[in-house]
């Protein structure tokens, strides 16, 4: 409602109202200019009932002709306020102060309301009283400061809140009332609201005597001036803000929470960063107890257990030294009766405001002594909080003040749940993080050769790390394979992306190569078959994914190499892996040149095969792309440290890999890397013994003659039988079936004894079964049941024939 002063010349209708009473007069106009509504203050102002007037252009009832000017004057406007000359019901002219609002109603037709306010005699004080009692009783704070910027005027307000009254502070300057730097800075502000004549603002909180900082008032300083507009004074105004700084204060606690909760997949310490976060900025005392906390991932119960709860008491903060609130250590157990706050509030799912004189903390108290230190340290406002995350109660958050005097208000248990649910999220993505890495760690493991093969060929270490970042464990993998003729394939690999579908490719891929290695493959054609066989891998997880979510292995690198330690050869190739480092005997390290080849799965590209004679006791070095991430330092830096730690002397291989890895490894590493790091050994002479023999059957008891002195010379007379059997057999296979020029070749490892028969034809040996009156088809089963294994090596011409038996059972 409007009030407008008296209009000048208005009679009342004294018949209607007393001329000590006050009324406001409304009606309302359309577009159109009709009536369309009429009060009954209307009515006793100018005499007209409703029905003379509604319905009838409001033109009539003026006494001059203002309508257009009027129409004009409103025009696009919302509002329009002036004076306006009406005719009574009985003829005489009234002026009177008239206020019109534009408004919309619901059907909708736009029309103007109309007000006027006619006031009697005065019921009220005078406006000298008023205004006395506005700046004595006023709530917020109002102080007056002269010239020399001492106190004159103290209102009520703030008297009460600095617990003084206005007689201890007159004549006194503002920071000798309230000792505070934001005093200091005030009054630098009112002395520049005397010179300047502006007002001026304080944007900091003044905190009185006894009232905790988030309880303050913002300040305005405005200046007094008398009729000749000098400055004779400065008005403090300060405005009680508590509340809105009150709700600030969340607000940058909940962007801080946000900052700071969460930033590991570490279960520990995002329960200590909640904790940390809550105090003292909320809470004098928080902790953070978790059920069944994990050691492997488990996944945590649903529903919190009936009856006597135990926790594991993960995360402890308090503003005391020591937090003598908490009786458990880090990492006890922690255990809350059913009748417990904890247990009311995890069996009701929501968190719970509690004072200390609550008949259920008195009850927790009398029947726990685990709850004794509410009382001795004085505690008096309590919050407890589940903590659940996609349907899962994973603990408990505490928090509680006894130094801070304010109770905990319900915007606090707001507060305390929203920080509990950010750490509850995080926790619970740290678990599956950890069961999901525990799985994936697990599956490669299992993958991973546990143990590394006995062969004479190469002295072998090797390492692997799991990446240390939230993407997971990765495909990297290596292999040691023993192959025919004392030789050994190293293979180095490198899925594309992390997780569970990464070490599942990365088993199939190394479960391929073994296979191709079995078949005795050279490096080119063995990446050409793993190529086809990602490509396979991607077609299929696409179709069962109905689109291409994963690469199925596209883009995998792999490096696979072949020694020799009789003719100390090196056959390499890789698909689009790092080239091997070699470190020479005199010290010297080079990468070997080894055509790059195309990444596997992308098909069509031809793979090309490198040969390297190595000296004995030479160290190759094959190794994952993690290791030469560049985090803090560049690939050149990476190379060269590498170069260094592999050429320095160490004593063992182990010894090698460790300082490559220190070496290499300021952080924890991005991605997974697997390191594999082989010392060569050659096969001298006086171990290998080769004979050169001629197409005639006849030349077969002179082979096994020559097999026999052989083996008395190595000292194997046990291993005579089986050896003559083994050339026989062989040597006969190759002068029947084979063809010119044929080579019988004995190797004598450590505990390996290997008979090998050499000629020109490509057609390869079946092994079939001999029917009973078959003269034929049993040497070579024979052979498989003599030998350890056996098999057939092709060559770019020819074949090889080889068997081996053990000579530990000799």
């Amino acid at each position: 409602m409007e009030r407008l002063p008296t209009p000048p010349g208005e009679r009342p209708d004294e018949s209607d109202a007393s001329p000590e009473s006050a009324y406001t007069a409304t009606a309302t106009v359309n577009e159109q200019g009709i009536v369309t509504g009429w009060s009954e203050g209307a009515r006793r102002l100018l005499g007209y009932v409703p029905s003379e007037v509604v319905g009838q252009t409001a033109a009539r009832l003026l006494a001059d002709d203002v309508g257009e000017t009027a129409r004009r004057d409103a025009a696009g406007r919302e509002r329009w306020s002036g004076t306006v000359a009406l005719r009574h019901r009985d003829g005489h002219r009234l002026e009177l102060g008239l206020l019109a609002h534009r408004r919309t109603a619901d059907d909708p037709v736009t029309e103007w309301l109309l007000v006027s306010a006619v006031v009697g005699k005065p019921r009220t004080p005078g406006s000298e009283a008023l205004r006395e009692w506005t700046f004595t009783q006023s709530p917020d704070i109002l102080a007056i400061f002269d010239a020399d910027l001492r106190l004159v005027r103290a209102n009520t307000g703030m008297e009460r809140a600095l617990s003084l009254t206005e007689a201890e502070m007159l004549g006194l300057h503002l920071p000798e009332i309230a000792p505070y730097p934001v005093s200091n800075e005030a009054e630098n502000k009112m002395r520049l609201a005397l010179e300047t004549g502006e007002p001026q603002y304080v944007e900091a909180y003044i905190r009185p005597t006894g009232v905790s900082p988030d309880r303050g008032w913002s300040t305005s300083l405005g200046p007094l001036k008398d009729p000749d507009g000098r400055v004779r004074a400065v008005c403090l105004a300060a405005h009680s803000r508590s509340a809105e700084y009150v709700a600030r204060q969340q607000m940058l606690l909940l962007n801080e929470a946000g900052a700071r909760i969460g930033t590991t997949l570490d279960i520990a310490r995002t329960a200590q960063e909640l904790a940390d976060v809550a105090v003292p900025r909320l809470a004098d005392f928080a902790a953070v107890d978790l059920l069944d906390l994990p050691q492997h991932g488990d996944q945590p119960p649903s529903a919190p257990p009936a009856g006597l709860i135990t926790m594991c008491r993960t995360a402890v903060r308090s503003v005391l030294e020591g937090s003598p609130e908490s009786l458990a250590a880090m990492g006890e157990t922690t255990t809350y009766p059913a009748l417990s706050p904890v247990a009311e509030c995890l069996a009701q799912g929501r968190g719970a405001l509690y004072e200390v004189a609550d008949p259920t903390i008195a009850r927790w108290a009398a029947q726990d002594p685990g709850a004794a230190w509410i009382r001795e340290v004085g505690t008096h406002s309590v919050i407890v909080v589940p903590m659940r995350a996609r349907g899962i109660t994973l603990g408990v958050a505490f928090f509680s003040r006894h130094q801070r005097r304010e109770p905990f208000e319900p915007d606090d248990l707001l507060l305390a749940e929203e920080l509990t649910a950010r750490a509850a999220v995080s926790i619970h993505n740290a678990r599956r993080y950890t069961r999901e890495r525990t799985t994936t760690m697990t599956l490669q493991r299992s993958l991973l050769p546990h143990t590394l093969p006995d062969q004479a060929a190469l002295e072998i270490a090797s390492r692997y790390l799991p990446a240390g970042t939230q993407a997971g464990v990765g495909g990297d993998w290596f292999d040691v394979i023993p192959l025919s003729g004392a030789r050994v394939a190293l293979v180095v690999g490198d899925v594309v992306g992390h997780g569970i579908r990464a070490s599942a490719t990365m088993g199939r891929l190394r479960t391929a190569v073994r296979t191709l290695a079995d078949v005795e493959l050279p490096p080119d054609e063995l990446l050409t078959h793993l190529d086809d066989l990602v490509i396979h891998l991607s077609a299929d997880e696409a179709d069962m994914e109905g689109a291409a979510e994963t690469a199925g292995g596209i883009g995998t690198t792999c490096l696979y190499a072949v020694y020799d330690p009789v003719s100390r050869r090196c056959t390499l190739a890789r698909a689009g892996h790092p080239p091997p480092a070699v470190v020479t005997p005199d010290g010297a390290v080079y990468f070997l040149d080894v055509p790059a080849g195309p990444p596997l799965g992308l098909g069509g590209l031809p793979f090309e095969t490198m040969e390297t004679e190595l000296p004995e006791g030479s160290l190759i070095a094959l190794y994952t792309d993690g290791l030469l991430e560049p985090r803090h330092h560049d690939i050149d830096e990476a190379l060269d440290k590498m170069f260094a730690a592999l050429a320095h002397p160490a004593p063992t291989l182990d010894t090698v890999c460790d300082r490559v890895l220190t070496a290499m490894l300021t952080h924890r590493p991005d991605d997974d890397i697997a390191l594999l790091i082989a010392r060569t050994r050659v096969l001298h002479a006086d171990r290998v013994a080769a004979w050169d023999l001629a197409s005639d059957p006849a030349i077969v008891a002179q082979a096994r003659k020559n097999a026999t002195d052989q083996l008395a010379a190595w000292g194997l007379d046990d291993a005579v039988f089986i050896t003559e059997l083994m050339v026989s057999e062989l040597v006969t296979n190759a002068i029947r079936y084979g063809r010119p020029p044929i080579q019988l070749r004995l190797i004598h490892e450590d505990s390996t004894l290997i008979c090998e028969v050499f000629d020109s034809s490509n057609t390869a040996p079946h092994l079939r079964r001999a029917r009973t009156f078959d003269e034929g088809g049993r040497g070579l089963l024979l052979v498989a049941q003599l030998a350890q294994r056996w098999g057939t090596r092709h060559l770019p011409i020819g074949k090889t024939i080889w068997a081996e038996q053990s000579l530990s059972g000799s």
